[in-house]
């Protein structure tokens, strides 16, 4: 199923992209959890009309254990690509003082996170500061991010944002369209100094998805086929391909 503009006529009037991006993510969260996540594992789809659409994948597990592999993939069928983009980072630490409880009886621990953009994500300095500072916070507490920007009525760069905010020259990723989707990955633990590891794709209309690897564990990761998981969203919502 080829990309398809769910930010203007006519499918903004019949299947506005909140309704989408919920379904998206539903439908992401779905495929993720019947057999390409391992045992132990699972996604959940988070809808708030106030912030990005986005998957979190939580990991039943202590630390420091092996990743146990259930359903039918295993670390032998799934080899992740080769990062596009490896650039040393020094991820800032949050200042202030809080306190945080936590009870140690097998909750789940935040491995992964995806974001479906919106337009307000992509609107004003300071929703672009915030969200690129929320994925950063993803990083600094070792998980990894895949954002994913279809939003047409926007032009804004996100992801440069975030590379900015990591001091990170834009110009790195080279994508060459303004609709992508980008995997990061944060890896080292020398002081602040670490790796930051990328999987850019461009996207756009009339194009499929791409794969990209979901790291969730230092050493394990798994395909996110955005491509299956758009196509079962339109097969979901009665969108068809245009001609």
């Amino acid at each position: 199923m080829p990309l398809l503009d769910h930010f203007n006529p006519p499918l903004s009037r019949t299947h506005p992209w909140r309704s989408f991006h919920g379904a998206w993510a539903a439908a992401m969260a779905r495929l993720l959890n019947q057999g390409v996540l391992p045992a132990g594992s699972y996604a959940v789809p988070l809808v708030d009309h106030d912030r990005p659409v986005e998957i979190d994948v939580a990991a039943l597990r202590e630390s420091g254990t092996s990743v146990p592999v259930g359903g039918d993939v295993t670390p032998q069928t799934w080899t992740p690509p080769a990062p596009s983009v490896a650039v040393a980072v020094e991820l800032p630490v949050a200042d202030g003082v809080e306190v945080q409880v936590f009870a140690d009886d097998g909750d789940p621990r935040l491995t992964a996170a995806i974001e479906l953009l919106s337009p307000r994500n992509k609107d004003r300095s300071q929703a672009r500061q915030a969200f690129a500072i929320k994925c950063v916070g993803y990083l600094q507490q070792g998980s990894s991010v895949v954002v994913v920007d279809t939003v047409t009525t926007r032009r804004a760069d996100l992801n440069a944002t975030i590379l900015s905010l990591l001091g990170v020259d834009a110009g790195t990723l080279a994508l060459s369209s303004s609709l992508s989707a980008v995997a990061y990955r944060a890896v080292g633990r020398e002081e602040e100094t670490q790796e930051l590891l990328l999987w850019p794709a461009p996207l756009a209309l009339g194009q499929p998805l791409p794969t990209l690897p979901l790291w969730i564990a230092a050493d394990f990761s798994v395909p996110l086929d955005l491509e299956a998981s758009y196509q079962a969203t339109c097969v979901d919502l009665r969108i068809r391909q245009a001609g």
